[in-house]
């Protein structure tokens, strides 16, 4: 892929929607070929409607495993799209609509998918929130922080902690973590925040959980195309993204899910278990 990108100046309301993105961004459609790495494998995806969710659901279910994912009222439209994806490629869908900022909800989630998909063998802690800030320390409030943490960190805790009872020897958990957690914007304070303590859990856990035979990583992208972008940067930070990296150019969704499915597969990462995989285009992850 060429390093000569610019993205058109562009903004949306969160949390954004991907048709209205300019480019569209590729999430492998046309160009990821399956090989059955995850062959009858049950798996749950948060915030799979987009971005690198859906191009983790399409990956999956070309690779032979059953999805179910989770999408916001707002993001109807991009969670259709991603179920119809999945069943071209012949899996069961299953298709949970959640707000994740509440315990109980996210106990009904991993409910909802175990009933759904006969089981559960993959979880996938995918979905994120954040919002660029200008004002200082001292306008950040309390409900944009509940907003954050709720949904990128607590979240993860509740989703997994649900779903633990019903993972077994071979399964997987994998977290999305961020550059941000190794190269923090000052724009994003609360958000860099949790993707630091989400590379601590998955560390944490991976210990705890090893005995039973699950693995736990997390995949650390850097710059990603995705509806998250335009709706939660401003339009100068949009026309420039990813520019500062070795490459040169912000990733696909696309780029991104080949690690996830890396990560997920026995017959491929059976003895990696407490890493951070960096997709970053070149930024170091360390």
């Amino acid at each position: 892929m060429s390093s000569d990108q610019s993205f058109p100046a562009q903004q949306q309301d969160p949390p954004g929607r991907t048709s209205e993105m300019s480019p569209v961004p590729d999430h492998g459609e046309d160009s990821y070929r399956g090989s059955g790495r995850l062959a009858a494998r049950r798996c749950l995806i948060t915030g799979g409607d987009s971005g690198i969710g859906r191009a983790v659901a399409i990956a999956y279910a070309r690779e032979g495993a059953d999805v179910a994912f989770t999408h916001l009222p707002e993001e109807r439209e991009d969670a259709r799209a991603t179920q119809e994806l999945v069943e071209a490629a012949g899996r069961t869908c299953v298709v949970i609509e959640a707000d994740l900022q509440e315990r109980s909800t996210c106990d009904a989630v991993v409910d909802d998918a175990v009933a759904g998909l006969g089981g559960l063998d993959v979880l996938v802690n995918n979905a994120g929130f954040q919002m660029a800030r200008e004002e200082g320390i001292e306008e950040l409030t309390d409900e944009r922080l509940d907003q954050t943490l709720k949904t990128n960190l607590y979240a993860l805790f509740w989703i997994t902690r649900a779903a633990v009872p019903h993972l077994g020897p071979g399964s997987s958990i994998i977290n999305n973590s961020s550059i941000q957690a190794y190269d923090p914007s000052e724009t994003l304070l609360d958000y860099a925040a949790t993707k630091a303590a989400i590379n601590n859990v998955t560390v944490n856990l991976a210990a705890e959980l090893g005995p039973r035979g699950v693995r736990v990583n997390a995949v650390a992208p850097g710059p990603i195309w995705t509806p998250l972008q335009p709706a939660t940067q401003p339009t100068e930070k949009v026309e420039h993204f990813g520019e500062d990296t070795p490459l040169g150019r912000a990733g696909p969704p696309a780029e991104v899910a080949p690690a996830f499915v890396f990560l997920a597969s026995e017959g491929d990462a059976s003895y990696v278990s407490g890493t951070v995989l960096g997709v970053t285009g070149g930024k170091p992850v360390f």
